[in-house]
């Protein structure tokens, strides 16, 4: 191209002409004249564009964690500083790099590797804050600069992981044991509140019965006059055994029951039953003084 005696240069590029080694002008896009015969040529060329350079970076934590981040910074060359873009610096991209490194390399080291994760908007401002100061001498303007990954060791990875894990796993046993504690607690509840309410039942069923008993004795005692209360409450108690028996044969749940059934032990049975009878009509008739009482 230092031959030619015209240039074409892209959109959103120039072109450095020297006239005898000497800086002469700038080729803008499109078409452009260059004199081969007095000494002009293209020195080289220079993109508009915005461009991206991403810097890996290792370095070391507050606690000792070897970490690597990953810094992009997008960058461009100004427009009224081309000069200074193209003569002032050879390799930008370097120049760019080795910035970024010295201010990674002394921001994270004052960081825990947790405060990392978390700061990296702080990383990221002091990096292009130190690359804005430093490149636009250069004619080059950092547009942006962000931390786009940071990766610690592979085993501090896992370490975390478990860690977290763990963290997890024991709160989700808390919660668990909690759940078990109001599941037995209500199961203990409601069972405390049945068997309450079971008692109630038996209570008025045994009230029940035995008002129907004295109900019944005294029906009797009244209509047959040559027997008294005592033949009737056998005559009832020995109905009521036997229907208890029937009930117990005629239920398919019921388990095998072994009783001395012999005619001679009728009488025991009788009398059981009528000393069992005359113990709560006690009870009951005690329990209204002992409420007045109270």
């Amino acid at each position: 191209m230092g031959n030619a005696c015209c240039t074409c240069v892209d959109q959103s590029s120039v072109e450095v002409i020297e006239q005898f080694g000497k800086f002469s002008r700038i080729a803008y896009p499109g078409f452009n004249t260059v004199w081969c015969c007095i000494g002009e040529r293209v020195a080289g060329g220079l993109s508009l564009r915005i461009q991206q350079l991403d810097v890996r970076c290792e370095t070391k934590t507050k606690d000792n964690v070897f970490v690597d981040v990953v810094v992009s910074v997008q960058y461009q060359v100004i427009r009224e500083s081309l000069y200074d873009a193209f003569y002032k610096l050879t390799d930008s991209r370097s120049q760019i790099t080795s910035y970024v490194f010295d201010e990674v390399r002394a921001t994270v080291p004052r960081m825990p590797l947790d405060d990392v994760f978390t700061s990296k908007e702080d990383i990221a401002r002091n990096v292009k804050e130190e690359l804005q100061k430093s490149m636009t001498a250069f004619g080059f303007q950092v547009l942006n600069v962000l931390v786009t990954d940071i990766e610690p060791a592979a085993k501090v990875k896992a370490a975390m992981n478990e860690i977290n894990a763990a963290q997890r796993l024991r709160l989700a046993a808390y919660e668990q044991s909690e759940a078990d504690k109001v599941r037995i607690v209500k199961a203990a509840e409601a069972d405390a509140e049945a068997k309450f309410l079971a008692g109630q039942g038996i209570a008025r069923q045994r009230q029940a019965i035995i008002a129907g008993l004295r109900e019944s004795v005294q029906t009797f005692a009244t209509e047959v006059t040559d027997v008294n209360s005592r033949d009737v409450m056998e005559l009832l108690l020995i109905t009521q055994y036997f229907d208890t028996l029937k009930d117990i044969g005629l239920s398919g749940k019921s388990s095998t029951v072994f009783m001395n059934h012999s005619p001679g032990t009728l009488g025991d049975v009788s009398n059981q039953i009528r000393s069992g009878f005359m113990q709560v009509c006690s009870a009951m008739a005690a329990a209204p003084g002992q409420a007045m009482q109270r």
